[in-house]
C-alpha cells in the first residue's frame, strides 16, 4: 500500500509540474524576449539577453499609445467589476436567499446566458449600440463586459449565500435592521470570498476581453490595452523586442490582480 501511495504522489507531483512547466515557460520567454534586440531574437528563442534593457518597453510605449488605453483599460475593469458584485450581488442575495414564485425560472435564465457565445451578440450588439449613440464610448463597453460577467457573478454569489444561515438575518432584523442595512452590514461581510472570486472573473474578462473592445470602438481615446497588440501585429511587426514589452505590460496587472485577491479569497471559495 504504501509503494502504491509514493507511486501515486509521484504521479501527481510530476503531472502538476508538467502542467506549471507548461503554463509558466511560454511566459517567461516572452518576459526575457522584451529585453532582447531583434537580432538576438531571431538568432535563438532561448537564453538570456547580453544586456538587460528597458529600450524595448520605452519603444512600445512610443509606437502604441499604450498609456491612454491603460487608463481606459483601468476605468473599465474597475467600473465593470464593483458595479457587477454590488449591483448583481443584490440581485444573487435575493435569488439565493429567498423564497419565491419564479425564483427558479430566473436562475435558469441566468444559466442559460453562459451557453450564449460572444460572437452571436456582435452584429445585434454593434447596430444597437449604433443607434443609442453609446458605440465609440467607454460606458457601452462597461455594459457590456457587466452583462456577458452577469451569469456567472449571479451564480457564484448566489450559491455562496445560500450557505449562510438565515438566523443571522432574523438576528438582524429582531435588533431593528432593515434590509439593506443586513445585507450591506452582515451580508456582504460573510461574503467576502464569493465577492473576490467573482470580482477576479469580472476583473479578468473586462481587462483581457478583446472582441468587444476592437469592434465597438474606433478611436485611441477610448479603446482599451489589448487592442494596443494589435498595432503591433499590423503596423510595427517587425519590432519583436516591443510587441514582447507590450504584450508584458498587457498581461502584468492581471496577474498581480488574481495572485493578490485571488490568493486572499479565490482559493478559499468552495465552487
Amino acid at each position: 500500500m504504501k509503494t502504491k501511495k509514493v507511486i501515486v504522489k509521484t504521479g501527481i507531483f510530476i503531472f502538476v509540474s508538467f502542467i506549471i512547466l507548461i503554463s509558466i515557460a511560454p511566459l517567461m520567454w516572452v518576459f526575457l524576449s522584451s529585453f532582447k534586440t531583434n537580432r538576438e531574437i531571431l538568432s535563438g528563442g532561448l537564453g538570456l539577453p547580453e544586456v538587460f534593457s528597458l529600450k524595448n518597453y520605452a519603444d512600445a510605449l512610443k509606437l502604441a499609445p499604450i498609456t491612454q488605453f491603460y487608463v481606459n483599460s483601468i476605468l473599465v475593469a474597475v467600473i465593470s467589476t464593483a458595479a457587477s458584485v454590488l449591483l448583481f450581488g443584490m440581485g444573487a442575495y435575493v435569488l439565493g436567499h429567498f423564497e419565491w414564485k419564479y425564483k427558479n425560472t430566473f436562475r435558469t435564465l441566468f444559466s442559460i446566458g453562459l451557453l450564449i457565445p460572444g460572437a452571436a451578440l456582435l452584429q445585434p450588439l454593434y447596430q444597437t449600440f449604433t443607434s443609442t449613440n453609446l458605440n465609440d464610448s467607454l460606458i457601452g463597453l462597461i455594459l457590456v463586459y457587466m452583462a456577458f460577467g452577469l451569469p456567472t457573478t449571479i451564480y457564484i454569489m448566489s450559491s455562496y449565500f445560500r450557505t449562510i444561515p438565515k438566523e443571522l438575518e432574523e438576528s438582524a432584523y429582531l435588533d431593528g435592521a432593515g434590509f439593506f442595512m443586513t445585507f450591506a452590514r452582515i451580508i456582504l461581510p460573510i461574503a467576502k470570498p464569493a465577492m473576490g472570486t467573482a470580482g477576479v472573473l469580472q476583473f479578468l474578462l473586462s481587462w483581457n476581453e478583446f472582441q468587444f473592445a476592437l469592434t465597438l470602438t474606433t478611436s485611441n481615446t477610448k479603446r482599451t490595452l489589448p487592442i494596443a497588440l494589435y498595432y503591433f501585429k499590423s503596423q510595427f511587426a517587425s519590432n519583436y523586442g516591443a510587441m514582447f514589452a507590450a504584450t508584458i505590460m498587457v498581461v502584468i496587472p492581471s496577474i498581480i490582480v488574481y495572485n493578490r485577491v485571488g490568493r486572499r479569497y479565490y482559493y478559499r471559495f468552495p465552487l
